[in-house]
């Protein structure tokens, strides 16, 4: 047994450090294909001491540290591919403190994004980050992914509610940063450098969180098309009339026939595409926005709009939008969810350009996403196990990922580089900005320990890398 392996068990106790591969292969692979190691070692620690104290024993012998959260990354940023030692974080689940006096949550990293979401709001607040995974990601995995949701058109992203971080450098030394401040420009915001950062600076041990009164009501409608365009155009319309939507969502037609089969609640199977839009806020302004918005849908060629009804009506259309990737991965061996973005006055043009690439490399391409934002989910069913066809898929989202630059967009809105975006990453920075990255990089983890292989590309490689 390696010597880092067993100082390591001293640090956590037997029962929180897995070596056989029996017990690693569960934390070989996220939610992302055909990325797969296995790691050398997978431990639990139960505070930030164990943490600083398992950082500081892998920088002295060299030994890579992935930090995982509930592995529902999309980008292959928890795959353990220089193997080493994944970090768990479920017996660090608590929330530390609910202040309602400064608006803040303060938690831990392995607690799940739903429960922060239901505690603020059976204290009418409001944590507004709602990814897809809320149900079983955790925050830290959030907060190193810079996670986005449905309500990110008006809300903005999880970097927004970050106010303050606890976070252990390659070192083994703790740090803090911000604080529950409404204002603060002490130096960089390391903070936000942190947020987003992919677990390849340090390990985030604690967080504080920015809360929000709760929206004194909501509505809800679905906007039914015969177009794919002509909904795009409605996004844009909407935007351009200056309203802006709690949520507006887009999906197209096979989306809305793999949700209704998987979620069954009469979603129009027949429909090329639908908008889910949602608004919240005072109660006469939500009632004078959605009364324009349905307006404009109209104007748009929307063949219906229908508002819901009841707020369980409301509910059962976004838990089925959340299923939209559960819903499609049922008809392939392989699912490729994908998050290229572009400015919100390009989706028409962005939503077309995704139909051309699909035909011109003979691929099945289905489109959703956060429409608002301009954060368009272009998901692939295809199978790993055909080689011929796993080469066209890999053409054709490149091929996505230059549009999206092209329009001036970038090749992921909230699902990171990790190690499977990392060869396209200078079609969005450039060659100088990959520079200054691994230069930034370098100075936090000289050793090069934490999370390796992830956002900076070793070539130009594509995403197939298996590792067993």
């Amino acid at each position: 047994m390696a010597p880092w392996i067993n100082a390591i068990r001293e640090v956590v106790g037997e029962k929180h450090l897995h070596t056989k591969a029996s017990s690693l292969l569960a934390y070989s692979y996220d939610a992302t294909p055909n990325f797969q190691a296995l790691p050398d070692a997978v431990a639990a620690p139960r505070n930030t001491e164990e943490v600083a104290a398992i950082v500081k024993l892998c920088n002295e012998y060299h030994v890579p540290i992935v930090p995982r959260g509930s592995g529902t990354n999309l980008a292959a940023g928890t795959t353990p591919t220089q193997g080493g030692l994944v970090l768990l974080f479920h017996r660090m689940d608590k929330i530390m403190e609910f202040d309602d006096e400064n608006l803040t949550m303060t938690v831990q990293p392995g607690v799940i994004t739903q429960d922060i979401c239901n505690l603020a709001e059976s204290q009418g607040l409001f944590y507004p980050p709602d990814p897809s995974s809320m149900k079983i990601s955790t925050i830290g995995g959030n907060i190193n992914e810079n996670s986005g949701g449905l309500r990110g058109l008006k809300y903005g992203v999880t970097k927004d509610y970050i106010l303050a971080l606890e976070v252990v450098l390659p070192t083994g030394k703790i740090i803090r940063t911000g604080g529950k401040l409404a204002k603060d420009v002490a130096g960089y915001d390391l903070t936000k450098l942190f947020v987003g950062s992919e677990g390849t600076l340090g390990i985030i041990t604690e967080a504080t969180l920015k809360l929000v009164p709760q929206p004194e009501t909501k509505k809800t409608m679905l906007a039914i098309y015969d177009s794919m365009e002509k909904a795009a155009a409605t996004v844009s319309a909407i935007i351009a009339n200056r309203i802006i939507p709690a949520t507006m969502e887009f999906i197209d037609r096979p989306t809305i026939q793999a949700v209704e089969s998987y979620a069954q609640i009469g979603l129009p199977v027949d429909a090329e595409a639908v908008l889910l839009i949602e608004q919240d806020g005072v109660e006469s302004v939500v009632d004078q926005d959605i009364q324009e918005i349905q307006a404009i849908c109209t104007e748009n060629e929307a063949i219906r709009v229908q508002i819901a009804e009841t707020e369980a009506d409301a509910h059962a259309l976004r838990e089925a939008r959340r299923t939209a990737l559960s819903a499609l991965a049922r008809l392939s061996p392989t699912t490729i969810l994908e998050d290229a973005t572009v400015p919100r006055s390009e989706i028409a043009t962005m939503v077309r350009a995704i139909n051309d690439i699909a035909s011109t490399f003979n691929v099945t391409i289905a489109t959703f996403g956060h429409a608002g934002d301009g954060n368009l989910h272009p998901t692939c069913t295809t199978d790993v196990r055909n080689k011929e066809e796993w080469e066209r898929v890999e053409q054709a989202f490149e091929a996505i990922f230059k549009k999206a630059i092209e329009l001036g967009g970038t090749i992921t809105g909230e699902h990171g580089v990790g190690e499977m975006k990392s060869p396209y990453l200078a079609l969005k920075v450039g060659e100088e900005g990959i520079e200054l990255m691994k230069a930034m990089k370098l100075s936090f983890d000289p050793n090069q320990i934490m999370n390796p292989g992830k956002i900076f590309a070793k070539s130009t490689r594509k995403r197939v890398v298996v590792q067993t």
